[in-house]
């Protein structure tokens, strides 16, 4: 006993003076000498990368990367590079091959030995990113509502009813869907899922320690204080949770991937290397999101700090991971922070990532909380994107196995990620890509986004309910529910839709008999753009949805937009180039326009230079109002750079440019 003890004592001590020291990041020049091979997919390297992915990682990337799922920042770093770095008597803390570096701990003598190596490329300190967040509530609620009454749902939610009514996530769970086959990665403070009720069960595939390398993610004899895994905890049950009469999680019947990134010790922080390196491992492992309620916008005393110029999309390490880990099909969610009405104001890292859902955070009324974080980035993007309640929450309670209540981002975020967790397991086909453009179009401020509460609050049946295109064995098949509405004969339903710009056609839709609505469209290709719109009967009229827009389906990225269709009812009365919408965008954009006449039409896209990069319209069109879509790609179907574009259209005499931005 006195010997396990010492034990403990010894490595508590060994961890407290390594975290005195200095951690760096070393970054290398290359992978290795045989730089012009390794990515063949016969070298070693390639190999060996691929052998890292599960089968399930793989085919989450090809949805978004095809066949060239493996890329540079994939290979393992060069062995050799590592051997010579420890030969200096340098411990390696961690390997982080997206980065070709390695974090470890050196003297002020190991940097000037190490730096001035050939295949070294620079050597940067690890900054230890400072989380403020409003703490959860010590107190119960009132005694008369810890158990409210028993609802017409299926489930009993006691007290954690109002969080997801909000947000319509209890009619989704009544239908079944609550998020079988998804595979959910958290980064957190820690997890202590095994001995609370409302966790107990939960579907836990893998779990890791990133501060001290073990596979345990609950409290242990050395961290720095009790409350280590109190907020990791708190942040799994709102997704995962089940309770009967306390808490049903948002996506309870998913799977999960823990990662203890956050270590508390006289102060709350987290390294970056650690939660770059949990996005890694979550990748391998093969899961569909990744959720983080870490927003870091103040740093440790003495600490070199980002500013919010650096909250652009590309700088943090942070906010790197999380673009690699969205290229790579992972959806990607964070919180936006907690400093409304401080000195920082602005969202925090990750929260700038160019895909990352940033979620805001709303009251059970649901009106802005008093400290959710405001955007946009500092190069000019709405953040956040969506919100949720993320005050007077209620969830799991580590300290004693109860429930309590609590607020922040933190607690908004994980019901971001239970819904579309929902979303992807009605829907196992979606991409990343189409997840996230679901996301901006269901939000109930989606007309006029602002940096604030972004697209509005996201509901789950509005998400369900949103039409998405699945691309399987050379067919392209539309699909459709109508949770919420009264359809008393599913033979009703009919799709109208148009193939660019041509006449309308109306066809029957295939019900599945419980859910789903599916359509195959036939005849058509990469690079066509159709719109469309259903109707039903609701039993006495016939109801048309979208009620005032129509859909628009690029085929090519499979995204689907909405357009207003009240330009359609009048022939416009003269010729018209419309702004883009989104601008800046990514992955696509709508650009409208109008003739008032029959004419020749060309619509063109330029760079800046002059030079011509996609024809998106070149046709005899007949007067009417008209939508373009460019998903960024230029006229051999490659993704062009980032940066500023014009568009122009000549019909007739009439001619008109403007300017868009795309982004990355």
């Amino acid at each position: 006993m006195l010997k396990s003890k010492i034990l403990i004592i010894t490595i508590f001590l060994s961890f407290g003076s390594l975290l005195a020291q200095d951690r760096y990041l070393v970054y290398f020049k290359d992978k290795g000498s045989n730089q012009h091979n390794i990515l063949n997919k016969s070298s070693a390297e390639y190999k060996e990368a691929e052998a890292g992915l599960s089968k399930k990682a793989i085919e989450r990337r090809k949805k978004v990367m095809g066949e060239n799922y493996i890329t540079f920042e994939d290979l393992p770093i060069s062995s050799e590079y590592v051997k010579v770095i420890k030969n200096f008597g340098v411990q390696i803390h961690r390997e982080l091959k997206w980065f070709n570096a390695v974090s470890c701990y050196l003297s002020d003598e190991q940097i000037t030995q190490i730096i001035i190596l050939p295949f070294v490329d620079k050597i940067e300190k690890v900054r230890k990113l400072k989380r403020i967040e409003p703490e959860i509530k010590q107190e119960s609620k009132d005694e008369s509502l810890l158990r409210l009454p028993k609802t017409n749902y299926i489930h009993n939610y006691g007290s954690s009813l109002p969080q997801y009514e909000l947000s319509d996530i209890p009619a989704v769970h009544d239908l079944g869907i609550s998020g079988n086959d998804v595979i959910i990665g958290i980064m957190d403070s820690g997890f202590k899922w095994k001995d609370h009720p409302a966790l107990s069960n939960s579907k836990v595939i893998a779990e890791y320690d990133f501060i001290f390398n073990d596979d345990n993610t609950a409290n242990e004899s050395n961290d720095g204080g009790s409350s280590q895994h109190n907020h990791g905890t708190y942040v799994m049950s709102l997704i995962g949770g089940f309770s009967e009469g306390n808490l049903i999680g948002a996506a309870f019947n998913a799977s999960f991937v823990l990662a203890k990134t956050e270590y508390i010790y006289s102060e709350t922080h987290a390294e970056e290397d650690n939660y770059a390196a949990a996005l890694q491992w979550m990748d391998s492992i093969g899961i569909d999101i990744a959720t983080s309620s870490l927003g870091y916008s103040e740093f440790d005393s003495g600490e070199s700090s980002y500013t919010y110029a650096d909250m652009n999309g590309e700088t943090t390490i942070v906010t790197k991971a999380s673009n690699l880990a969205f290229e790579r099909g992972i959806i990607t969610v964070t919180s936006a922070g907690n400093e409304r009405g401080g000195s920082w104001g602005y969202i925090s890292s990750p929260g700038d990532a160019f895909n990352v859902i940033t979620v805001g955070a709303v009251n059970n009324d649901n009106q802005i909380a008093y400290f959710s974080s405001f955007g946009p980035t500092s190069d000019g993007r709405i953040k956040p994107e969506i919100v949720a309640q993320g005050q007077a929450n209620w969830g799991a309670d580590a300290s004693n196995g109860n429930f309590k209540t609590g607020q922040g981002t933190s607690y908004s975020a994980p019901i971001i990620a239970g819904i579309l967790g929902l979303l992807k397991s009605a829907y196992p086909h979606l991409n990343n890509k189409q997840v996230r453009e679901i996301v901006l179009a269901t939000g109930d401020n989606k007309e006029s986004p602002n940096n604030d509460i972004g697209y509005g609050l996201l509901s789950a049946v509005r998400a369900l309910n949103y039409p998405n295109i699945k691309f399987e064995n050379g067919v392209y098949t539309l699909n459709k529910t109508f949770i919420k509405e009264t359809i008393p004969d599913p033979g009703s339903v009919k799709l109208h839709y148009s193939i660019n710009g041509g006449t309308y056609s109306t066809d029957n839709i295939i019900y599945d008999g419980s859910l789903k609505y599916s359509y195959s469209l036939t005849s058509i290709g990469e690079g066509d753009s159709i719109e469309f719109y259903f109707t039903f009967n609701n039993g006495s009229t016939e109801v048309k949805t979208p009620a005032n827009e129509n859909y628009v389906l690029n085929v090519e990225n499979l995204s689907i937009k909405t357009v207003g269709i009240e330009d359609n009812i009048v022939i416009p009365t003269e010729f018209n180039l419309s702004q883009n919408y989104p601008n800046p965008f990514n992955p696509s954009t709508i650009i409208k326009y109008y003739l008032p006449e029959k004419s020749h039409v060309s619509l063109k896209i330029f760079d800046m230079l002059g030079q011509e990069i996609n024809s998106l319209v070149n046709a005899e069109l007949n007067a009417g109002n008209y939508s373009a879509v460019w998903n960024g790609t230029n006229n051999y179907g490659h993704k062009v750079s980032a940066g500023a574009y014009f568009y122009r259209i000549t019909a007739g005499s009439f001619s008109d440019v403007k300017k868009m931005i795309y982004l990355k």
